[in-house]
């Protein structure tokens, strides 16, 4: 007997097919007004169906931060495959297996010691692998600066030491710490700019440098020019989430994933509400908690998807989540009756902060149709 949310299980992960959709679309037209590839990161939901919908709309090939990810998807017929994380001596192996098995897998470094590894692996193997630069254009995380020496020397040890050059790759992942148009839009150009310029390092210096990849999904919708890039990556838009609602790069009513949980319980003194979702449900992200307007462990919404205002997950423990409203006891309004707002039964849908988070909790999606119709799809799990 098909599900609808009346009758699933609880916590259960819902996609809101329609706003999928509109996601989907968003980037894909963001994409094609820019003139550049779209390659969707596919860490976010980690899920062929959701991939087959993002190809469908005009997306090229995705990039995984997992090799097992890039297993998954290679079975399930996906072959042109960007593994962005740094290449680990250990993984090699790995990867020239699906490169002999018929992926088009690119791999990444960002260090002369890593390149030698791959250089010295691919060589005892007669294997040129496809090699691409991470560049580091606003000091989030890793990668090589667009004006380091180090930039031209890793370029000439994987072209001279046999590999394929393929491009720079950068992630503007500072992004997440902004809440402006303005300062999206220049990180935006910050990041084009830096990656762009280290391509043309170098081109300049006799090397290839064919894709110049770029892209977070705050910037990847801000961007007002990407002269220069190649390929746009961007993966937490397909189902957005709080965090990004508080950036500002969407509205609550376009975020596709939630959590359906049941009122199990109540501490009426204290104003709660007892959930059977909790941080094991949720996650234990609380991004929120930094930005301007904090949603706990989530923002309450009623059976169909509808924000409850004053409403959130205040708290978490394993297989337990607090509800509660703004006007609790201790607040300066008027205390609200709990028990009589949601009773023991209701079913809520709650919003999460991280949706990559989020998902990782759940071995299944249930996506959910317009018309109510519920259908399961698997997520892809591990390392």
């Amino acid at each position: 007997m098909p599900h609808t949310l009346d009758t699933l299980d609880t916590p259960a992960a819902i996609v809101c097919l329609p706003r999928m959709q509109h996601n989907i679309a968003r980037m894909q037209q963001q994409a094609e007004r820019l003139g550049v590839r779209l390659r969707p990161h596919a860490k976010t939901t980690k899920c062929a169906e959701v991939v087959a919908a993002q190809q469908a709309a005009g997306a090229s090939g995705i990039t995984v931060s997992t090799l097992k990810e890039a297993e998954q998807f290679f079975a399930q017929g996906v072959t042109d495959i960007l593994y962005a994380v740094g290449m680990a001596p250990h993984r090699l192996p790995q990867a020239l297996a699906l490169r002999q098995r018929g992926c088009a897998l690119k791999i990444l470094t960002d260090s002369v010691t890593g390149a030698q590894a791959i250089v010295d692996f691919g060589r005892a193997h007669a294997h040129a692998f496809d090699v691409l630069v991470e560049i580091d254009t606003d000091g989030h995380r890793s990668g090589i600066t667009p004006d380091d020496a180090a930039l031209l020397d890793v370029g000439r040890l994987l072209h001279e030491g046999g590999m394929r050059l393929a491009g720079v790759l950068t992630h503007a992942g500072s992004s997440y710490e902004l809440d402006t148009p303005h300062a999206l839009a220049a990180l935006a150009e910050q990041e084009r700019a830096g990656c762009v310029h280290a391509a043309q390092r170098l081109r300049a210096a006799g090397l290839p440098c064919p894709v110049v990849s770029v892209g977070s999904t705050p910037t990847a919708l801000a961007a007002e020019s990407l002269e220069g890039v190649t390929e746009l990556r961007a993966g937490v838009y397909v189902f957005f989430d709080l965090v990004m609602h508080n950036v500002g790069v969407c509205r609550t009513d376009e975020i596709a994933l939630s959590v359906l949980t049941t009122v199990i319980g109540h501490q009426a003194d204290k104003g709660w509400a007892i959930v059977d979702a909790g941080w094991m449900a949720m996650s234990r992200d609380r991004g929120t908690a930094r930005q301007a307007q904090d949603y706990g462990y989530g923002q309450v919404c009623a059976l169909d998807g509808t924000p409850m205002p004053g409403w959130r997950m205040s708290s978490a423990n394993q297989e337990h989540g607090i509800v509660s409203h703004s006007a609790a006891p201790g607040a300066q309004n008027a205390p609200i009756d709990v028990a009589a707002a949601l009773p023991i039964g209701t079913r809520l849908r709650i919003l999460p902060n991280h949706a990559c988070a989020t998902g990782a909790q759940f071995p299944q999606y249930h996506a959910l149709a317009e018309d109510g119709a519920v259908q399961a799809w698997h997520r892809f799990h591990g390392w």
